[in-house]
């Protein structure tokens, strides 16, 4: 790789966008070598082990090179690309090495006009905002695809199978059309990509004609069925001679173990090899707690928020822990120290594209009912749309993890490491109950509480524990107890 040395070109290195992450990945380059670039503006996101991150650059001027392709991991301190910050003319791009090809993220049509300019916030601390446009030289035109190339050679076989002699003419060039790049975060481009949805074809429903993660599952279900057709159920057996494969394609994929998968696979497994786990399990009648939480979604004080048995889940560990102060700690094996926390951040589980990720809730302990309502709504939102920080997965100090969403009954969950419990809920079911004396139907879960024993004592588990199903049994002991 050739080593700038000019006073006016500038290297940007891959920075630290979290607390000690020593690498990420380069997932989507924004700008090409010759485009102009100003300072704060987004030139590439990244994604580390904990979230993905728009990274902007510092300096203004042309791009001269970009050092690494994306799908790329790239260590902290590397530099990733270069700026000409003289002021000059964009000098032509030097051709990247075979090893470290940069593709383009999405095909580009043959001149593509300068994006409508869009405020950005900072990123990161020191870098600024700034709104601007990527200027972008004109690309030579696209290759004809596989299709078209077929079509030609057919057609070329039917006329010389008649006789005629067809001189190969070039086809007419097609004036250039110029189509403006979708708008959409990185996120709901990644979701497209992995669903296989053209963005230009997808209709916008967000702000300013922005492309949302709706949009594009709905253009997926929109979209005729591809594939082989179906077999009816009766279709009668195949012959024994021609046996009929399970399926077309691949037998296997085989899929990097990278980012978030990579980190969270790390920490589960030295969590579960370090902290000696114990789960308990109680099964409880939530039906008044089901009766409240319909009652909430008609206060006038918690009107747009959301207002679900979680967030009274939530409040009840809250309880329960203010109840047994003690499960709030993290061992600390180098100074050989349990640490008691006198704040809970609170964290909750969340599936993404990108795996499970914990971000939490900072001061939950501090939070009126609306407040954490508020703060759960946001930290969903964010989770779903790809924007969680590091900084908001760090410092958990006891998280929930809700497995009744997918209509499981319980699990043995694995402890956040640096924590030490994590709850477990289950599906809520309606399900025959003995209340008063008689067998009724009643809204039933089960609740699963793991905790390291090496600080936390089976008294303190089994307390804990019972004062959430207590709560959930009589959500009036939120107050009483509160």
């Amino acid at each position: 790789m050739t080593t700038m040395t000019e006073a006016s070109v500038r290297e940007f290195k891959m920075p630290d966008v979290g607390e000690g992450l020593t690498e990420a990945e380069i997932l989507k380059w924004y700008v090409q070598p010759g485009d102009t670039v100003t300072d704060g503006q987004v030139v590439c996101e990244v994604e580390t082990a904990k979230a993905a991150v728009e990274l902007p650059i510092p300096y203004d001027g042309v791009v001269r090179e970009l050092r690494f392709a994306e799908g790329t991991t790239v260590d902290v301190g590397t530099a990733i690309i270069t700026v000409d910050v003289s002021g000059g003319a964009a000098p032509a791009a030097e051709p990247a090495p075979a090893a470290e090809p940069v593709p383009a993220a999405e095909p580009v049509p043959a001149a593509e006009p300068e994006e409508k300019p869009q405020a950005r916030q900072p990123v990161l601390v020191g870098y600024g905002v700034a709104a601007s446009s990527t200027k972008r030289r004109p690309r030579k035109g696209t290759e004809p695809t596989a299709a078209e190339t077929a079509v030609q050679a057919a057609v070329q076989r039917e006329l010389n199978g008649h006789g005629h002699a067809v001189a190969a003419q070039p086809a007419p060039e097609a004036p250039a059309v110029e189509r403006a790049r979708p708008l959409a975060k990185p996120p709901v481009r990644k979701l497209a990509k992995d669903l296989g949805v053209d963005l230009a074809t997808v209709t916008p429903s967000g702000p300013e004609g922005v492309i949302t993660r709706e949009d594009v599952h709905a253009a997926v279900a929109a979209a005729p069925a591809a594939g082989p057709v179906a077999v009816p159920e009766q279709a009668p057996a195949a012959p024994a001679a021609a046996p009929v494969a399970s399926y077309d394609g691949p037998r296997e994929t085989r899929v990097p173990i990278k980012g978030v998968r990579k980190a969270t696979a790390a920490a589960m497994v030295g969590s579960a090899f370090t902290a000696p786990h114990v789960t308990e399990f109680v099964t409880v009648d939530v039906t008044r707690t089901m009766k409240l939480v319909e009652e909430l979604k008609q206060d006038k004080d918690l009107q747009g928020l959301r207002v679900n048995p979680l967030l009274l889940i939530a409040k009840a560990l809250l309880v329960a822990i203010k109840r047994n102060p003690d499960i709030n700690a993290s061992w600390d094996e180098a100074n050989q120290e349990i640490v008691l926390k006198h704040y809970v951040n609170l964290g909750i589980a969340a599936a993404t594209p990108r795996g499970l990720i914990v971000p939490n809730i900072k001061d939950a302990h501090a939070r009126t009912l609306p407040q954490l309502a508020e703060s759960l709504g946001e930290l969903v939102a964010t989770a779903r749309d790809g924007r969680t920080s590091p900084g908001a997965m760090q410092g958990g100090t006891v998280t929930i993890t809700n497995v009744g969403v997918f209509g499981i009954d319980t699990g043995t969950p694995i402890l956040n490491p640096g924590e030490a419990a994590i709850l477990a809920v289950g599906a809520i079911k309606l399900q025959p109950w003995v209340h008063k004396g008689k067998v009724k139907p009643r809204q039933v879960t089960t609740l699963a509480l793991s905790f390291d024993h090496r600080l936390v004592d089976g008294e303190l588990g089994s307390k804990v524990l019972a004062d959430i199903a207590a709560i959930l049994e009589q959500p009036k002991r939120l107050i009483t107890w509160g």
